[in-house]
């Protein structure tokens, strides 16, 4: 059986994603069941005279989207659970939540075709892989426990007398006891959901914001409520409006170069913000991950509130590894002694290896030096995307003063989807701004990671974009 797929050699888009995007209409086009057998790889190369390494890929990555089903010795088939359900519409519909999860996964395509220019992540080429290396032998010489016992339940109690010492800088006032290191600042946002909120609660987040929180909120069963994001922070007239109706548990809040703005919350709004959650009695929980970006410290709602309303979490791992996921919870004493059963209860315990290579960077000085270069590197990425998107006819949100993210539009483009449609001839993944809205509602506006724009990809990407008419 020979499928039925437009390939384009001479358009621009690779092979590889070529395929799986025809693979993907064609299992969601209902022409086919599950179970269905697709040709062999080199059937399918010899099909459309092309190589069977990018059939290979396409397959593979196919295989982890969970469109298609492996069997060795046998071929590649349909899985069961491919096809959307009938009928389903809307934000619960699961062809949406099935396009959601391929997004993500996507993120984690490593190395990948396109430039995904909407993505999270730090370039590979700006880590510091050689501080990075000498302190995992370091650590592999003088502590090789670490390498197959769990961390504490609180954590390695070194990097949390480093981490305390790190937020003091911030006029953060906690003690080593008030740490609580995590998995990521992923398992920091839910042992916090886990611990505060209950199936029902309403929670308020930013709109738009980070699209992993709204997920794992649905996850809880839990309410969520956005407020819109302005350049000086969450809508306070709009927050004053929705107390009105609703009794959030939480409110949610990047403070220092938000996702996906870029902005940063001013004092006022801060202060009123303060005020609103000591009158309302709720907690914001302030998501700090990009803190270690800012060379020129302003102050936290958990420096204002000294953790009375506020919890506060941190990370490493969107500066120094993904890969070792360090994250952290800063908190009072009996919300960190409970989050920590909770950790026990869901997880065991950290990596207490990742935990120590994280201890011996700080200590030996190597990611301040790292900070340092890296501050720099990313500043540069910022103006030069700034200018090239303004040269080009692009709306910018806000000028970001730093951190790594631009939200950006064409003024004559109402939907961002077209914006995903261009960039993809030029080898180009965007993300649609709709998967940073709470509600999934189309929006004009993309999220540009700074870091990858000055790719040949990127700035090709901008000139058509600018061009684009509603």
């Amino acid at each position: 059986m020979k499928l039925e797929l437009e390939i384009d050699r001479e358009s621009g888009v690779p092979l590889t994603e070529q395929i799986v995007r025809g693979v993907q209409t064609w299992i969601s086009s209902r022409t086919t069941h599950p179970g269905a057998k697709l040709p062999s790889i080199r059937q399918f190369a010899t099909d459309y005279g092309i190589s069977r390494f990018p059939v290979i890929e396409a397959y593979d990555r196919l295989v982890s989207l969970g469109y298609l089903d492996s069997r060795h010795g046998s071929g590649f088939y349909v899985a069961d659970h491919a096809r959307p359900a009938d009928g389903a519409t809307g934000a619960s519909d699961p062809r949406r939540a099935e396009e959601e999860s391929v997004h993500i996964f996507e993120e984690f395509d490593h190395p990948g075709t396109l430039l995904k220019l909407s993505s999270g992540f730090m370039p590979e080429a700006w880590r510091d892989m050689d501080s990075l290396g000498q302190a995992i032998r370091h650590v592999s010489r003088v502590d090789t426990v670490s390498m197959i016992d769990y961390a504490t339940p609180l954590g390695h109690p070194t990097l949390r007398e480093h981490l305390a010492s790190r937020i003091a800088q911030l006029g953060i006032h906690a003690e080593a006891s008030q740490v609580l290191i995590t998995m990521g600042a992923s398992q920091a946002l839910d042992l916090v959901m886990r611990y505060l909120l209950k199936h029902g609660d309403t929670i308020f987040v930013e709109d738009p914001g980070y699209f992993n929180l709204v997920g794992l909120a649905k996850l809880h069963g839990v309410k969520v409520v956005g407020i819109p994001r302005t350049r000086h922070g969450p809508d306070i007239d709009v927050l004053q409006a929705q107390l009105q109706q609703h009794r959030p548990r939480l409110m949610f809040i990047n403070t220092v170069f938000h996702n996906p703005t870029g902005t940063i919350v001013a004092p006022p709004v801060a202060f009123r913000l303060l005020q609103l959650a000591r009158e309302h009695r709720f907690t914001i929980v302030e998501d700090d991950i990009y803190a270690d970006f800012q060379a020129d410290i302003t102050d936290r709602l958990a420096t204002l509130d000294q953790l009375e309303s506020v919890i506060y979490i941190g990370g490493l791992s969107k500066t120094l590894s993904s890969s070792l996921r360090i994250g952290y919870v800063v908190a009072n004493r009996e919300i960190v002694k409970d989050l920590a059963d909770i950790k026990v209860l869901t997880s065991l315990g950290g990596s207490r290896f990742a935990e120590a290579v994280a201890v011996a960077m700080l200590e030996r000085g190597m990611y301040r030096k790292y900070l340092d270069r890296l501050r720099r590197r990313m500043r540069d990425a910022l103006g030069s995307a700034v200018q090239a998107l303004e040269a080009n006819g692009w709306e910018l949100f806000e000028r970001p003063v730093g951190g790594k993210f631009v939200w950006a539009r064409v003024p004559r483009v109402e939907n961002s989807e077209r914006l995903v449609e261009c960039g993809l001839p030029f080898g180009v993944r965007l993300a649609p701004g709709r998967h940073f809205k709470p509600t999934g509602d189309n929006t004009p506006w993309v999220r540009i990671n700074a870091a990858f724009a000055a790719d040949p990809r990127a700035q090709r990407l901008f000139e058509a974009a600018g061009k684009l008419e509603d």
